[in-house]
């Protein structure tokens, strides 16, 4: 087979990908009749292995590596306490690593990283989780690692992950809005280098149609997740005509800017304006009143990747196969006293 790649291997020999690696470095903990089968598949499809791909596996410390590019300090701290409490129950170190998300070279920044300092694999947050070209590069060079994303269901294409359906949260909060009589709804993006900011829009977008309720694009802005995109975009939505009653900010800290801008220019909320965020961090408790948000439990899904990443770097230690099925959150809706009523509820229209 031309252009063969140790996925190629790993999906004909039936086995993970660090198994084939362990195989090609010629590790003496893969068993007998494991490494045969993988011998076989490479026999078969001619494949030829990078010697530069098979340094990077050739010793490793009980240490795994957190990625991330994310102005949210909170999703942040949140994700790495998950991970780390893990790594403390399983034996593991951690590094964490910031890095630019955009960067041409982040491929080779990720390798170095692996090789330097000796990394058993690493647990990948957003956006560079939902990189494909990034995901592939590491795949063949035989780097274990952990996505977490932002996906209604499993994406079932050959890498593990830990997904989150910000989807059909954001549509609960739309449709909770809009139960409370609000139809010029105002939308607030985030990064939209992040799968989750398309998520969420389209479950707002999804409730806005299923209502019955025309879309204005002068009610939907650009931005960041960051409380300055969030006052600013406000700001804008609020010097309309014709204003919303209600704005959704992608995250806690865009609602948060939001409720800075209502509060600046005397809006009452949630009497004149009712605002919603997602994700449900410290300050959506502490500010006032408190937000309307959905709950994300990102320590948990942090955990949940870095035992998925152990467990199968343990597996592949032994030569045993590692569990495909990929898990799920999603996020709930919790109210609070950002959001209140304006007029009658609409009925929903059927599809």
């Amino acid at each position: 087979m031309r252009n063969a790649t140790i996925k190629h291997v790993a999906e004909l020999a039936g086995v993970s990908l660090k198994t084939v690696s362990r195989v090609i470095n010629h590790e003496a903990s893969v068993h007998e009749r494991t490494r045969e089968k993988v011998q076989r598949a490479i026999d078969t499809l001619g494949y030829r292995p990078d010697p530069s791909a098979r340094s990077l596996r050739s010793t490793r410390a009980r240490l795994l590596g957190l990625v991330y590019d994310n102005p949210n300090a909170h999703y942040i701290i949140s994700m790495q306490r998950g991970v780390l409490s893990v790594c403390r129950e399983s034996g593991y170190g951690l590094q964490i690593h910031p890095c630019d998300a955009s960067s041409p070279k982040l491929a080779e920044e990720l390798c170095a990283l692996v090789q330097h300092s000796r990394l058993a694999g690493l647990v990948l947050a957003p956006p560079m989780s939902e990189q494909p070209e990034l995901i592939k590069t590491l795949a063949d060079a035989g780097i274990a690692f952990m996505r977490i994303i932002s996906a209604r269901s499993d994406p079932q294409d050959g890498y593990p992950c830990v997904y989150v359906d910000d989807r059909d949260a954001a549509y609960a909060i739309t449709e909770h809005l809009i139960q409370l009589g609000h139809q010029r709804i105002g939308f607030l993006w985030g990064g939209r280098e992040h799968r989750s900011s398309g998520e969420r829009y389209q479950g707002y977008e999804d409730a806005l149609k299923d209502y019955g309720i025309t879309l204005d694009r002068k009610l939907i802005v650009a931005g960041d997740y960051s409380f300055d995109d969030g006052f600013r975009g406000a700001r804008k939505l609020l010097a309309l005509k014709d204003r919303p009653t209600a704005i959704f900010g992608s995250n806690d800290e865009i609602a948060a800017g939001v409720l800075a801008a209502a509060h600046s220019g005397g809006i009452s909320v949630p009497w004149e304006l009712s605002i919603t965020g997602f994700e449900d961090s410290p300050f959506s408790k502490q500010s006032w009143p408190a937000l309307t948000t959905a709950r994300q439990a990102t320590e948990e899904i942090g955990r949940h990747a870095a035992r998925r990443l152990i467990s199968g770097l343990e597996h592949d230690a032994h030569g045993e196969p590692v569990d495909p099925v990929n898990h799920g959150f999603s996020p709930e809706l919790v109210v609070r006293g950002s959001t209140g009523p304006l007029r009658s509820a609409p009925k929903k229209r059927t599809r």
